[in-house]
């Protein structure tokens, strides 16, 4: 299929995070137990959006009388959209994450226009409304689709990673448009062993009718069909291709991320067939799961949400629009026009705009307390710290809490301003500046990768509570410790790098004097030779350095 070359304003908004205070351009990756090495079932979650703060939000369990409602906020536009009968038991939750361990992530992709639900549930309140009231990643789908079917469904066209710690499913979900308040929708349980993932576009295509690791909606054919989307068999039905944009920026834009991921752990060259779909719409899409080539760890989920498409075609550090310190980031509006041609930047898995993302690790075999870890960050997973927040956690540490600064405020106190701090400088001259960041962060990650280690060994035997407050008193303190060391890093990589200039630095990282005290001579790193290639091409001899006569 040749795909139209013009990105549609559904494709690039999605892509690009616009408007709203939500997070519209996400990217969510799956790992099974079987396809990890400690058996932990992991998904992840990037944020993007220009105005979003990163903070950690939770909600105590609670129990409520009848006839209790809960008004329900649309989490994007923050519009009151009405009112539900509450649950009468409600689950704490921690971000994403609930007491359980059930986790639950998003990507939004839109679909087509005319089928944007009406009614009173929207995508983010889903979410947060089934973390209350779902222990299992399976119940989680019941509680979702139920919640949509009685109460409308208020959004656009949403993918979702559902994981407790036994299994991971995808689940996508489109809204029927003004004249029907419900959805249709269908949901695969990822196979043991495999790694999955959606950023933005929708992601299942042809599922089996009669298997109970699929479930969908009883109409999610036949309401293809009334639409006039859909005309041949039901076993040819294909749900992506029936509710989803598709055209340049779907593919190249948001399946390029899974194909990052996928490229990364699959056996080498697996994916280079899927490379045309990719780039031009063309050959065998991309499959909906693969097999990596080795178990994945925690680390790996880590290391992949910081991916620029490194060593591959869509390399952001090699065109020239890296400049001349390698920067594989690139600035919004997505796409640009040169001479009446539209051209695009590439989307990665990491971008400056993210407001917070994580890790989710869940694993049965751990103590109650810690069965699921949000290994959390706040700003760009590229230069972030990861930080360990534990099922049990009952309160946000202060450097992730709501109202420590905002958006429009500053808080040198708060996690998400110190990374800020230190990845914007980086942007500039990152790859003169990346290295410090990585030594800072990886200390600090490699800390905090021993503490919960040893934490869970300690935890060992003891009650719920004790184990609960031995994981508190864990996550405040690296917290409060990557906030604080972000900030001198900060300041580090200002003094070190001001004014185009590197200092010299002794061998115990103190910076170099002369004899009287004086700063010493530091060293002028200049640009790399394509960037002086490119003026002198684009100069001629207006600039050559000539002996005078």
């Amino acid at each position: 299929m040749q795909l139209k070359k013009v990105i549609t304003a559904a494709a690039v908004a999605a892509t690009m995070g616009l408007g709203t205070p939500g997070s519209e351009a996400c990217t969510s990756l799956i790992a099974t137990p079987g396809a990890t090495a400690n058996g932990s079932s992991m998904i992840t979650y990037a944020a993007d959006s220009h105005v979003l703060y990163g903070e950690l939000y939770n909600q105590p369990a609670a129990d409520h009388a009848a006839g209790t409602m809960r008004p329900v906020v649309d989490w994007d536009t923050r519009t009151p959209l009405g009112e539900i009968p509450e649950a009468a038991h409600t689950y704490a939750t921690i971000g994403n994450m609930n007491e359980h361990g059930l986790t639950i992530a998003e990507s939004t992709w839109g679909g087509r226009e005319e089928l944007k639900g009406s009614g009173t549930i929207d995508y983010g309140s889903l979410i947060y409304i089934t973390l209350q009231r779902a222990r299992t990643a399976r119940e989680a789908i019941t509680v979702m689709t139920d919640l949509v079917d009685k109460y409308g469904y208020a959004s656009e066209g949403e993918s979702f990673s559902i994981a407790d710690p036994n299994e991971v499913w995808i689940m996508e979900l489109i809204g029927k448009g003004k004249a029907d308040k419900g959805a249709v929708w269908v949901a695969r349980r990822v196979p043991d062993g495999y790694i999955s993932g959606h950023a933005n576009h929708s992601r299942i295509h042809r599922f089996p009718l009669n298997d109970p690791e699929t479930l969908y909606s009883k109409d999610v054919i036949d309401f293809a069909r009334q639409q006039g989307y859909f005309t041949g068999k039901d076993e040819d039905f294909d749900f992506s291709r029936a509710y989803a944009i598709y055209d340049m920026g779907a593919l190249r834009g948001c399946d390029g991320r899974v194909w990052a991921y996928f490229n990364k752990f699959a056996p080498k060259g697996t994916m280079d067939e899927y490379l045309p779909w990719v780039l031009r719409g063309e050959g065998p899409e991309l499959p909906l799961w693969v097999k990596p080539e080795a178990k994945l760890s925690a680390t790996d989920l880590k290391w992949i949400m910081r991916d620029h498409f490194e060593d591959t075609p869509m390399d952001m550090t090699k065109d020239i629009g890296a400049g001349p310190f390698a920067v594989p980031y690139r600035w919004r509006p997505l796409t640009y026009k040169v001479d009446g041609q539209e051209y695009t930047h590439e989307r990665a898995i990491a971008t400056q705009q993210t407001g917070f993302s994580f890790v989710a690790e869940m694993n049965k075999n751990r103590h109650q307390a810690m069965k699921g870890i949000l290994w959390f960050g706040t700003d760009d997973a590229n230069t972030c710290v990861y930080l360990p927040v534990f099922n049990s956690t009952a309160v946000a540490p202060y450097q992730l809490q709501h109202g420590n600064g905002d958006i429009l405020t500053l808080s040198w106190d708060a996690n998400f301003w110190v990374n800020n701090y230190v990845a914007n400088q980086a942007y500039n001259r990152y790859s003169q500046m990346i290295p410090d960041i990585r030594r800072v962060q990886k200390g600090l990650e490699d800390g905090i990768a021993d503490a919960v280690a040893a934490a869970e060994k300690d935890i060992a035997g003891k009650s719920y509570t004790e184990a609960q407050s031995a994981l508190a008193t864990i996550t405040n303190h690296w917290a409060a410790k990557a906030t604080k060391d972000y900030k001198a890093l900060g300041d580090f990589l200002l003094v070190k790098y001001l004014d185009g200039n590197i200092k010299k630095q002794n061998t115990d990282g103190t910076f170099m004097r002369t004899e009287t005290g004086d700063c010493a001579s530091p060293v002028f790193g200049g640009y790399d030779e394509r960037y002086y290639r490119s003026i002198t091409n684009e100069q001629g001899d207006r600039l050559k350095v000539i002996e005078l006569k």
